[in-house]
């Protein structure tokens, strides 16, 4: 017998051990013969992470599939493992080694740090693979892998000598996202963009040689608003520090108010006077004529606009910093450099390797942390009158009257008091107060550096050609269709790849060079030196990226570079499950290098999950103390009514999923509701029967619930192939919730408590069989209590051997049209009578009399054999018929008849229309005062995207409340 309450906590973890014993989760467990094989490989986490609600969404569908799959008889391999985090675990293991007072990374040396963060992939390594478990994750665990287990990094050496001999790896110098705290390249992906208040400061770059020439601004209208001589170019910045490194200004090529000196040299007015250098003042596009002063400096070392304008015009580049963020310190004296900088503008060949050698930072600034410079060239700058001033009371200068500027550690303006006495000047710096898009490492949380660097990189663009034609020709589909245009537009302007990392944690790269410097790439040490003829050899320091071993997971985790069995019957794989915002870091790299090196694209299907927000459409962050724990919710709810959650609200081309306890609650009150309906079918005899076929029903009641059962079966179904998981998980509900537990086992209470034991035993053992149905479609969603279930009910006479997820897949057996239009027209009837009820506010004790008017043969066919069921769920006092409606009576269609609620003497008439009117009246001011709202563009742009989708969710639903309202004030109108 069925406990009388279902307790997840207890069953949940009992049902997964059962699972793993059995070995249900191995590849081809439960395979038909010569069945064909389906796979997925995980996106594997982060060895040092837990489960977060991305995490839990990603891997309940995945799951979902695979649960699938596997019921169909596929020959199904979820392939599971961690991937080593790198910059992640390393910030992780050095941080642990700190409080616990253990000796720095550099104290120990690289081998001593490894090792010690081994030792940490191991104390933490298992965690969220046993948090994946406690979600229901169905994953071949025997075949478990780790990006830097021995066979994959086998195959990550072999893949980057490999593109090295082809020379589609290479090293140079380019800019790159630079982390100071880790001393490291980081990639796009791992930088968090975050508006922040910043300041933009005007300077003067003055003309070389006291050259002049006659500035002219004119108005739209071209009339002449301003003109004066100038011995000067305006710049703006909000990075004074980088003055230093600037190789040109540039204006654009249609602005008038500069032609006069395009082609001249101005100063950077940093620096010693009589060792300032000149630069060329050039045209590009890149400037803005109407953004600021129209020119910019152009620092190609520091900044990745301007790097693109250096590049196209041959602008000199140089590196100002070192590799912690200071100014750097390791060059020759200023005016050695300062020489050999201005050679550049005299004509001389200089490439950037070279320029780069050049330390032209002054001696007062050198080892100066950035900020701490940026403050020191503000001073220089202010004290030598090159700062462009405006009036005192101008809205942008850096102080108002009576107060004097002081910058923080970040270079931002604050204010203080003028000493007493002091007199505020006339004129002040023009500083503007602005907000910027500062980058920070999503680790580090310090503020990133583009810098110069010699780093290694792939040359994206030629391996990205496959990879973007399968896309094109449909060979990999993408899911939901707007991702092909993000795929596309980044891989027809893609960039190399940078692939190296300034870490000790990670692939260390596969090159030594001798004491001349020349490389050589090579599988081993060994190999290595064999091709050096013996030299000593010396190592690359660097790490591989990441993303570059993990861009092999499709094939190097079926044992690749080797022709094992499972790559030969599992690549490619199926489907793979992501999101949205690794299309390029991750998807497109396992398109490019599976293709280049299996000839064959790594999936024909990639489909791209929502990303979780709070209840409210927020994104979740620690900041804000929403983000919602999976493992909470598991605890508290069941991964069952957590995965419900999920899947239920996991909307194709929806860009949010809203997560919170209220979701989560509804589906542990599904999970309830299914645990009663199989509780009181257990009281009522019904279990399952051998041989038991739904064809051969006889009564009418049994053969819809037969049709209705197929009907589920073909919806859940497909919707799975096309990946709609909302309208499966939809599917299963209504079916389970409304269709069998509301209405047949409400209707086949009279059967159960009857006297006709044939009909006893008939619905008995259809509805055991329905059940049993029902377990099978739910069972990919929530996996534990419908195991729960196929495993307890029924005795000892009629229980399963096997386990239902081993069990096959089910399909329609019944398709009665006639059986299903007679008792959905009993549903549909009975449930139109409760919503008029419920619309007209008629109380619930209250009972009506139904009227039938128009009806024909069949309708009064089926009044006469349901009308118990009719008084009994309609809370009906008497059905008749009649040739026309009566007065008074609110009307109903149903079919080809009308059914009539006499209505008098049982509500108030003219109170419930005041009631309706009032409630219309209310729900029409929320949505216009809303609907006014998002009419303002102003709004519309500049509130949170979730605050404006919340707003018209809002609106969706006042306005079918307001529907109903209104179909209620017309069935009072009908009645008069």
């Amino acid at each position: 017998m069925l406990d009388k309450t279902y307790d997840a906590a207890s069953v949940e973890p009992r049902i997964y051990e059962t699972w793993e014993k059995a070995e249900a989760f191995k590849a081809g467990a439960g395979a038909k013969e010569g069945a064909a094989s389906f796979s997925i490989v995980i996106p594997p986490p982060n060895v040092n992470g837990s489960l977060h609600m991305g995490h839990a969404l990603n891997n309940t569908l995945q799951d979902i599939l695979i649960r699938w799959k596997r019921m169909q008889g596929f020959d199904t391999l979820w392939q599971p493992g961690t991937d080593h985090a790198g910059i992640a675990l390393q910030i992780a293991v050095e941080r642990q080694m700190a409080e616990r007072n253990e000796p720095s990374r550099t104290e120990i040396g690289r081998e001593a740090f490894v090792q010690r963060a081994w030792r940490y992939k191991g104390e933490v390594g298992s965690a969220i693979i046993a948090q994946l478990k406690r979600l229901g994750a169905s994953c071949d665990w025997s075949r478990e892998r780790f990006t830097m287990d021995e066979g994959l990094s086998e195959a990550v050496r072999k893949v980057f000598v490999d593109l090295y001999n082809e020379g589609l790896i290479y090293k140079s110098k380019r800019l790159v996202n630079w982390d100071p705290k880790m001393e490291t390249a980081i990639s796009d992906l791992e930088v968090e963009n975050i508006e922040t208040d910043g300041h933009m400061w005007h300077f003067r770059y003055p003309l070389a040689g006291g050259a002049t020439y006659e500035y002219v601004e004119k108005d739209e209208e071209g009339n002449i608003t301003l003109r004066e001589t100038r011995d000067y170019i305006s710049i703006a910045t909000t990075r004074p520090e980088t003055m230093l490194g600037d190789g040109a200004v540039a204006v654009h090529p249609d602005d008038e108010r500069y032609k006069p000196i395009v082609g001249k040299l101005c100063e950077i007015p940093v620096g010693p006077k009589e060792h300032r250098r000149l630069i060329p003042i050039i045209t590009d596009e890149y400037p803005d004529p109407d953004f600021g002063s129209g020119a910019v400096k152009i620092t190609g070392a520091h900044d990745f606009n301007d790097y693109g304008v250096a590049q196209r015009n041959k602008i000199p580049m140089y590196r100002l910093m070192d590799t912690k963020g200071a100014m750097r310190a390791d060059g020759a004296p200023y005016v050695e450099e300062a020489a050999k900088a201005q050679a550049i503008i005299d004509g001389a060949e200089m490439t950037i390797q070279e320029v780069d050698l050049i330390n032209i930072v002054p001696d007062d600034l050198r080892g100066l942390d950035r900020f701490e410079a940026r403050k020191r060239v503000i001073e220089q700058i202010t004290a030598e009158g090159l700062a462009v001033t405006a009036p005192a009371d101008h809205p942008d200068v850096a102080w108002m009257k009576g107060q004097a500027p002081e910058w923080n550690t970040l270079g931002r303006a604050v204010v203080r008091p003028l000493e007493e006495g002091a007199e505020a000047p006339e004129r002040l710096p023009l500083v503007e107060s602005k907000k910027i898009m500062q980058p920070f490492g999503d680790r580090s949380k310090v503020v990133i550096e583009p810098m110069l660097t010699d780093q290694w990189f792939v040359d994206a663009k030629t391996l990205a050609a496959p990879a973007l034609k399968a896309v094109q020709d449909g060979t990999t589909k993408l899911i939901p269709g707007n991702a092909d245009k993000v795929y596309f537009n980044w891989l027809n302007d893609i960039q190399p790849w940078c692939i190296s990392r300034q870490l000790w944690w990670g692939h260390q790269i596969p090159v030594w060079y001798d004491e001349d410097g020349k490389e050589y790439c090579a599988h081993s040490e060994e190999e290595a030196v064999a091709m050096a003829g013996g030299k000593a050899l010396t190592r690359d320091e660097d790490v591989l990226d990441t993303w570059f071993s993990s861009a092999l997971w499709p094939f190097s985790t079926l044992g690749w570079p080797h022709k094992t069995p499972e790559l030969e019957r599992y690549y490619k794989t199926d489907v793979l499950i992501t999101g949205l915002d690794i299309i390029f870091f991750w998807v497109a790299r396992m398109m490019m290098q599976g293709i280049h090196f299996m000839d064959e694209v790594p999936f024909h299907t990639v489909y791209f999950n929502s990303i979780v927000v709070d209840g409210k459409g927020k994104k979740m962050s620690k900041s804000t103390g929403n983000v919602i724990d999976p493992l909470d919710l598991i605890g508290r709810f069941g991964a069952d009514a957590t995965r419900f959650a999920l899947a239920s609200q996991e909307v194709q081309a929806r860009r949010m999923l809203r997560m919170s306890d209220q979701a989560a609650e509804g589906g542990q009150r599904f999970a309830t509701k299914l645990w009663n309906a199989a509780r009181f079918a257990e009281m009522n005899g019904c279990a399952r029967m051998e041989g038991f076929d739904p064809a051969a029903t006889k009564h009418t009641l049994n053969r819809w619930i037969a049709t209705e059962t197929g009907r589920c079966i073909a919806e859940v179904t497909e919707a799975l192939e096309d990946f709609r998981f909302n309208d499966a998980s939809g599917a299963a509900y209504r079916f389970t919730w409304n269709t069998f537990c509301d209405w047949y086992l409400e209707l086949a209470k009279p059967i159960f408590n009857g006297e006709d034991e044939a009909a006893k035993v008939e619905t008995r053992a259809t509805a055991a069989w329905a059940l049993d149905e029902i377990l099978k479609v739910l069972h990919p969603i929530m996996p534990f209590l419908t195991e729960e279930l196929w495993e307890r009910l029924g005795d000892e006479g009629n229980a399963h051997d096997g386990l239902l997820m081993l069990t096959a897949w089910p399909e329609p057996k019944v398709s009665d049209e006639a059986a299903a239009g007679e008792i959905n027209w009993l549903v549909d009837l009975i449930s139109e009578i409760r919503s008029v009820r419920a619309e007209m506010n008629i109380p619930a004790g209250a009972k009506v009399s139904v009227v039938v008017a128009g009806a024909s043969e069949q309708t009064k066919a089926r009044l006469n054999t349901h009308e118990s069921a009719i008084l009994r769920l309609a809370r009906a006092e008497t059905v008749s018929l009649a040739d026309a409606a009566p007065s008074g009576a609110a009307q109903i269609i149903v079919g080809e008849a009308t059914v009539c609620l006499p209505l008098a003497g049982v509500i108030d008439l003219g109170a419930e229309k005041t009631r309706l009117q009032k409630e219309a009246g209310k729900l029409e001011g929320e949505i216009s005062k809303i609907e006014k709202k998002l009419s303002n563009p102003a709004f519309v742009a500049k509130a949170p995207e979730e605050v404006v989708d919340g707003e018209r969710e809002k609106v969706a639903e006042s306005k079918e409340k307001l529907e109903k309202v209104q179909t209620a004030l017309g069935r009072l109108a009908e009645i008069g």
